[in-house]
């Protein structure tokens, strides 16, 4: 069973969204999407309207750390 994750997580949802997204730059995702994209990840258990501008935006500066660490 995948670990919980929660909004806060945002080193392991950077990774995971690295992983399920690798052809994407995080920094092209729109919030809205963000928010979907984080909520369907396995083992995502939190609120899911729990999330704001600012948790997002951690989020997608992790997954863009990922990103560019793939390239």
């Amino acid at each position: 069973m995948p670990k919980e994750i929660a909004w806060t997580d945002f080193e392991e949802i950077g990774i995971q969204l690295q992983e399920k997204y690798p052809d994407t730059d995080p920094l092209t995702v729109r919030f809205t999407d963000l928010h979907r994209m984080v909520t369907e990840l396995s083992g995502f258990a939190d609120d899911a309207q729990k999330s704001n501008e600012s948790k997002l935006e951690a989020i997608q500066m992790a997954w863009y750390e990922e990103w560019k660490d793939a390239q």
